[in-house]
């Protein structure tokens, strides 16, 4: 039997990030399925995470061989370029604006300039793309409002696929479809006291 090494790395990681976020949100009230707590939403997804990983870590054992590739000096250059400059930024966050003060607010300005550094590698630039669209959401939504951090987030996920750059009118068309969705389900039905339009 071989073993698949891209899926054992990538099962260990989802359990690892899944036990380590659970523990840390265990200072959330989770409250009742009837009446959710602020950690009752991240506890559920937290499970399905450490699922899945059991999941991906299962199928390892069945879908080899398939060996970690070896990284490029650009791979390697890029991912300690994103390391640092994320980190730069992050020290020099709260000089720039009184937003920033904030821990969150200058951890996921660091963040947002590591992983779009990133990006410079080709090898990076999915995962890159990604999680800076999910900092960008999270620096936006309270000032920005909802409609301003989703658009800000779908652009730039899709800078992640080569194919969407080519179809502008497609990405166009599925923005406005998930901005009137996030607007019915959350605002509308679910009443989540979140700003839908900017704030500044």
């Amino acid at each position: 039997m071989k073993l698949n090494a891209k899926d054992v790395t990538s099962g260990v990681i989802l359990i690892l990030f899944a036990a380590v976020a659970l523990w840390l949100n265990q200072d959330h009230a989770l409250g009742s399925a009837r009446r959710m707590g602020p950690g009752y939403m991240p506890m559920l997804v937290f499970w399905v995470l450490m699922g899945l990983g059991i999941i991906v870590l299962g199928t390892a054992f069945f879908s080899g061989p398939d060996p970690l590739e070896k990284w490029t000096g650009i791979d390697s250059a890029s991912l300690a370029l994103g390391i640092v400059a994320g980190y730069g930024t992050f020290l020099a966050a709260p000089h720039i604006s009184s937003f920033f003060e904030t821990s969150y607010g200058s951890l996921g300005l660091g963040m947002l300039v590591g992983f779009l550094v990133i990006c410079w590698s080709k090898r990076w630039r999915l995962i890159g793309y990604i999680c800076a669209s999910l900092c960008i959401f999270c620096l936006l939504l309270e000032k920005g409002g909802l409609m301003l951090a989703l658009t800000a987030t779908i652009f730039i996920a899709c800078l992640a696929e080569p194919e969407h750059r080519q179809r502008p009118l497609g990405v166009v068309g599925v923005t406005i479809f998930l901005l009137a969705l996030c607007w019915w389900v959350f605002i509308k039905q679910l009443d989540i006291r979140v700003a839908v339009w900017p704030q500044f």
